[in-house]
C-alpha cells in the first residue's frame, strides 16, 4: 500500500502531528476516552494524567484544534503496544488515521521495535495495511486481572 508522505515537519496536508504532550487537550481526551462511551475505560479523572504521563502520546491537530490521538506503551527496544487510536468522525476517510500510524511507526523513539501489539474491535482493515495480522500465530494467550 502507498501512503501519501507525512512531511518531515509532522504535517499531512492541513493536519499537524506531534508527540509534544504539552499540546494535548486533556479535557478533549478524557471526554473522548473515559466518559461512558464506546471507547470508555471508566478511568477516574484524577488518574487520567498518569495515563498520559506514562505513555508516548501522539496528537493530530486541524486548524489548531485537536482532532485525533493515539498512545504507545513500550520498552523502546523490543515491544510496543498501540492504544487509543482515534480520529474525529468528520476527518475520517481522508487518510489521516493512516498518516498518524505512519508518523507513530517512524517516530525516532520507536524505530527498531520489532514486536508491535494492539487490540481492536472493528478497525482490522486499517491495521492490516500496516501488516498486523488477525490470526493467532503465537501460543501465548492474553489474560487480564482487575486489581482494586
Amino acid at each position: 500500500m502507498t501512503l501519501r508522505a507525512v512531511y518531515p515537519d509532522g504535517a499531512f496536508g492541513e493536519y499537524v502531528f506531534t508527540a509534544d504532550k504539552k499540546r494535548i487537550d486533556l479535557e478533549y481526551l478524557y471526554n473522548l476516552l473515559c466518559i461512558p462511551s464506546r471507547y470508555s475505560t471508566g478511568l477516574p479523572p484524577e488518574r487520567f494524567p498518569l495515563v498520559i504521563e506514562n505513555s508516548l502520546c501522539f496528537s493530530v491537530f486541524y486548524q489548531g484544534r485537536q482532532i485525533g490521538f493515539s498512545r504507545v506503551i513500550s520498552d523502546h527496544s523490543e515491544f510496543a503496544s498501540l492504544w487509543d487510536v482515534f480520529i474525529d468522525e468528520p476527518h475520517r476517510g481522508k487518510g489521516v488515521g493512516q498518516a498518524l500510524l505512519k508518523y507513530i511507526f517512524e517516530h525516532t523513539r520507536l524505530r527498531g521495535i520489532f514486536r508491535w501489539f494492539l487490540m481492536t474491535e472493528d478497525a482490522h482493515g486499517l491495521y492490516q495495511k500496516f501488516d498486523f495480522k488477525t490470526e493467532i500465530y503465537n501460543p501465548y494467550i492474553m489474560m487480564k486481572v482487575n486489581l482494586s
